[in-house]
């Protein structure tokens, strides 16, 4: 088990949140994080995908599609509760979070219908972060 709050305060996080496994969209937006991932590495930054499958659905979904990057399963949805990562009419939303260091979340991007912007949006963030003082 992970425990994302732990990692607060050593380096930047991306967390995303996307509605399904296997999805065309969602599967667009996990390879272009896996395409952009050694770039998120290099500025320090570790990226979480975030939805309601279960474990085995993640698991399958990582090696057919060869994700270096850590899905985590919020069955209930409570974690994308806290994070009020929603869409219209309380559907389950696409939606990214950087937070720096010191666990202040410095940006939040939505977009069901733009699954490579969450990405862009993010590495931009996260290499603005590292060039701060």
């Amino acid at each position: 088990m992970i425990d994302v709050a732990e990692r607060i305060g050593k380096q930047p996080l991306v967390i995303y949140f996307y509605p399904k496994d296997f999805t065309s969209g969602c599967t667009m937006e996990a390879h272009a994080f896996r395409e952009m991932y050694e770039a998120f590495q290099k500025e320090g930054a570790e990226v979480f995908g975030i939805s309601s499958d279960d474990a085995e659905s993640h698991k399958k979904f990582v090696i057919e599609h060869e994700l270096p990057f850590t899905l985590l399963s919020d069955e209930n949805n409570k974690v994308r509760e806290m994070f009020g990562a929603f869409g219209v009419g309380h559907t389950l939303g696409r939606v990214t979070y950087v937070v720096d260091k010191k666990g202040i979340v410095r940006m939040i991007f939505s977009s069901q219908l733009q699954p490579k912007k969450h990405v862009d949006e993010s590495i931009r963030k996260v290499r603005e972060i590292a060039i701060e003082p």
